[in-house]
């Protein structure tokens, strides 16, 4: 088994679709930190999703729900810490507005 310490989700703008930012390919996945920034000028909101291998976005996967971000607020969103992500799990991410929110995920990579 190893185990590496890895950007998720390199820094980028949250899209205001749902976008898939990171799958666990032939891996399984830990997140350690996942921070939201806005960087616009207003308050945004942000969605995140945790969905299985061959899941689909849904209600039943959502794990934050359109999460006020105020303008210049940094939210290291503890919600996330600690899941795992089996080999084909992603995440997934919806901005109530383009061009407004920074994203960027850490963790760990396990391959057996």
């Amino acid at each position: 088994m190893t185990i590496t310490a890895t950007v998720l989700i390199e820094p980028k703008l949250a899209e205001a679709v749902d976008t898939v930012q990171y799958t666990a390919s032939g891996v399984d996945a830990i997140i350690d930190k996942f921070t939201v920034t806005n960087t616009g000028a207003a308050a945004a909101t942000i969605t995140v999703n945790l969905v299985t291998n061959l899941g689909t976005v849904s209600a039943a996967n959502r794990i934050i729900a359109a999460r006020n971000i105020d303008v210049g607020e940094t939210y290291t969103c503890p919600e996330l810490i600690g899941h795992v992500l089996k080999d084909a799990d992603y995440i997934s991410t919806v901005a109530s507005a383009a061009g407004t929110l920074t994203i960027r995920a850490s963790g760990r990579e396990i391959t057996l």
